[in-house]
């Protein structure tokens, strides 16, 4: 048996509403059908079919560090969307050999990255 990928991520966010205008219209994200659990949340997809699922839970404070991540093909170009829509974005920092990143937070507060995949360096 062997796993094949990871099929969504589930995050809790104080404010159903206000996560899912975030997670559409600044993201990008698609609106998934999802059943009616008897509380507050959202079923959102990638174009490449991978899902997050938004749960509102009353209270929420995000954790400390945790994070999820979005892989992108521009780094920058995403940044400047996202600070264009007034998100906070940090400077982006390279792990040599692995990735471009940066992070920003949701409305939320839960932490979100987004990685730009860098070819490794020959030899």
């Amino acid at each position: 048996m062997q796993l094949k990928g990871v099929h969504h991520v589930s995050i809790n966010v104080s404010d159903a509403g206000a996560a899912e205008r975030f997670y559409l219209e600044v993201l990008g994200l698609e609106k998934l059908d999802r059943p009616d659990f008897g509380f507050p949340g959202t079923w959102l997809g990638t174009p490449d079919g991978e899902q997050v699922h938004l749960i509102q839970v009353d209270n929420w404070v995000a954790p400390k560090g945790q994070h999820f991540s979005f892989r992108v093909e521009d780094l920058d170009g995403m940044r400047s969307h996202l600070q264009g829509r007034g998100v906070k974005v940090s400077e982006p920092n390279e792990i040599d050999g692995v990735c471009r990143q940066s992070f920003f937070k949701d409305p939320s507060g839960n932490l979100i990255e987004i990685t730009q995949p860098v070819p490794a360096r020959a030899g």
